[in-house]
């Protein structure tokens, strides 16, 4: 679901582990959540309603990401050979569900959806030669889809029928 980077530990830190991993202490881990608990905990994520803005605004951002796509910026082509598939904006979606959950929210944002995007696209995203070349990581491509992606408008939602008055 996720890629996330994880950097070196700052001095103390290392310190820290080369000290408690060095003596003679047996630590055992302790159980916080049994997989009940996980299971339990993946299911209420899932309940989590999500709007159709967000779900748009998240298919909106993959489907940007594909070379080809008539959708994709013009930075797309030269520098992906390969976008995110149907999978990225399925976590995209879960992956708000839970930041929402996590700050004790039960609406889903499209802010949601791009504060999860570098874990989720980051390594769904095939550079080339190009991107390579010129020092374009995946991230700052992330970056480039979330400023090229605009949330979907009122307007896109014109052909979508609305319920109509019950007649008298």
């Amino acid at each position: 679901m996720f890629m996330v980077l994880v950097d070196y530990p700052t001095r103390e830190q290392e310190r820290a582990i080369v000290k408690s991993t060095t003596a003679d202490i047996a630590g055992e881990p302790q159980p916080v959540l049994s997989a009940d608990d996980i299971l339990a905990l993946q299911k209420i994520v899932r309940k989590i309603p999500v709007s159709q803005h967000v779900v748009d605004y998240a298919v909106n951002l993959v489907r940007s990401s594909r070379p080809g796509d008539p959708t994709a910026p013009d930075f797309v082509a030269k520098y992906l050979t390969w976008g995110a598939g149907p999978r990225a904006a399925q976590y995209l979606v879960l992956g708000a569900k839970s930041r929402a959950l996590l700050h004790g929210r039960f609406n889903v944002s499209c802010e949601d959806v791009r504060s999860v995007a570098r874990a989720v696209l980051r390594h769904r995203l095939f550079t080339s030669f190009n991107a390579d070349a010129e020092g374009i990581k995946p991230d700052n491509l992330v970056d480039m889809l979330l400023k090229a992606t605009p949330e979907p408008r009122v307007e896109d939602y014109k052909d979508i029928p609305t319920a109509q008055p019950a007649e008298e």
